[in-house]
């Protein structure tokens, strides 16, 4: 189901709760997958809180797969190299901000059966799951 885009500051401030192996929380992953499908001319990627839900639940649209969407839960980033300067935009703001991204990063989260998986990303999948774990802590560019 598609849902509202939050936009309230000091709600995506707020460090987001680890998602449990739950149907409560695979369902807010669906609905985020779902708004995040919706806003495709807008947006690449979405963390829960951005749908007002306060979990470590990250979906992105990964181009080097088609376009395809993908779930990350409790997403952890474990590696990074090759800082570069860049602005980004959001949904839940007005506007583009200035940020630090990296070029590669390696991730460590749970997929959506809830098994551990760890992966490398390069470019814009990268910066683009940055910007989301971001989002799951409560930083806010």
């Amino acid at each position: 189901m598609q849902r509202e885009i939050m936009t309230s500051i000091p709600f995506l401030e707020q460090p987001s709760r680890d998602a449990q192996n739950t149907d409560e929380d695979f369902a807010v992953a669906q609905d985020l997958k779902d708004t995040l499908d919706a806003h495709r001319n807008s947006c690449v990627g979405m963390a829960a809180n951005m749908i007002g839900v306060s979990k470590r639940i990250i979906a992105f649209v990964d181009e080097d797969f088609g376009g395809r969407i993908f779930i990350m839960f409790n997403p952890e980033i474990t590696a990074r190299d090759g800082a570069f300067d860049t602005s980004e935009g959001c949904l839940s703001l007005q506007g583009e901000r200035h940020t630090v991204r990296h070029q590669r990063i390696e991730v460590t989260y749970f997929d959506r059966k809830f098994r551990e998986r760890h992966a490398a990303f390069t470019g814009f999948t990268a910066q683009i799951i940055q910007h989301e774990v971001d989002h799951c802590a409560g930083i806010i560019i």
